[in-house]
């Protein structure tokens, strides 16, 4: 699906009603970034944080220096660890927490969401066991229609939009209507957001870039230089679209910003926790030290490569990278072992 600027149709207004006041659920970096761009551009915010000191610090300093160090946040940003409190009537709520946590933390806010609320999924993953995508997680535990959660893709990578440097995103939901909405309350001078209506391909391409940037990371902790990085992005992105085609995404959308955006981001760059991740275990250290280098914080692609290979296994969709990561960070092969094996596949032309 193209990216929208606005509506398709170019007919004015959405007809979701303007959004207004927002809580986002949770309040680590990404999360805290997403509620800072929501207040520079007007729109009232509440965060819920799930520690009190967490909340005091944002809604007292208007700062997060466990996520955001040195970053002001907007005076129309405050916090509360009550959740009740947060989610007394917004106009729209975010899930601003990992995926593999989103079941459980979503179960105990279900009852206090309002009844019109829009939500807003922030997290890039596939759940364990289920194989579900976050909108449908969202869809199933809040009891309402998968195509009217609106998901944030792109590439999102925190610090940087944090610090005001220009970045622009996608927000993907069935229903445009409500993706202009969010998109109005989110559009500043240095955060563009487009829309489009593929949920399915923009998330499945938030979760699997993660996959891949731990496999760009390994290379580069191995030595290997920018042809060996270019590479594992470019089949990386070529087995996601695979996966993407098989479950009815639009092709279209990994050549965007939810797909070839992220993915380059996310595999270059050393704010990265996937990256970073996999340059630790390139460099021989363990699952539980890599962990400890991104400052104990979830390196999404951990899981994912497990519930990804999962779903393209049930699909039928082969992913030699996928199943390699997961062959290194879940069955303990070596590194060298495994990029052996993806160098000496059977010869074939180039397919996307």
């Amino acid at each position: 699906m193209p990216e929208h600027p606005g509506r398709p149709d170019g007919a004015g207004p959405a007809r979701q009603r303007a959004v207004r006041t927002v809580t986002v659920l949770g309040s680590g970096s990404w999360g805290t970034t997403f509620a800072k761009i929501l207040a520079d551009a007007g729109t009232d915010v509440t965060m819920w944080a799930r520690r009190p000191e967490v909340a005091a610090e944002i809604a007292e300093q208007h700062t997060n220096s466990g996520y955001l160090p040195g970053v002001v946040l907007p005076g129309n940003l405050t916090a509360t660890s009550d959740a009740a409190a947060a989610l007394d009537g917004p106009d729209a709520v975010v899930l601003a927490v990992p995926s593999q946590s989103l079941r459980a933390n979503l179960g105990r806010w279900r009852e206090l969401l309002p009844a019109d609320t829009i939500l807003v999924s922030l997290a890039k993953g596939v759940e364990l066991g289920t194989l579900k995508r976050m909108s449908e997680v969202i869809g199933e535990i809040a009891g309402v229609a998968e195509d009217s959660v609106v998901v944030v893709a792109g590439p999102n990578l925190a610090k940087e939009i944090a610090a005001g440097q220009p970045a622009a995103g996608v927000f993907a939901c069935g229903d445009h209507d409500r993706a202009v909405a969010v998109q109005e309350a989110a559009f500043t001078s240095y955060f563009r957001p487009y829309t489009n209506t593929d949920v399915v391909g923009s998330e499945l391409a938030g979760a699997c870039k993660n996959v891949v940037a731990l496999s760009c990371g390994i290379a580069a902790g191995l030595g290997f230089g920018a042809n060996t990085v270019a590479t594992l992005i470019t089949r990386g992105l070529a087995e996601t679209a695979r996966l993407g085609a098989k479950l009815g995404a639009d092709p279209m959308t990994f050549a965007g910003l939810a797909g070839v955006g992220d993915m380059v981001a996310t595999c270059s760059s050393p704010l990265s926790r996937n990256r970073t991740f996999g340059e630790r275990i390139g460099r021989g250290e363990t699952i539980e030290q890599a962990q400890e280098a991104v400052g104990g914080q979830v390196a999404e692609g951990v899981m994912s490569c497990r519930s990804i290979r999962d779903l393209a296994h049930r699909a039928g969709v082969d992913m030699p990278i996928t199943d390699a990561m997961y062959r290194v960070c879940h069955e303990g092969i070596d590194p060298v072992t495994v990029g052996a094996e993806l160098l000496g596949r059977e010869q074939k032309p180039e397919r996307m």
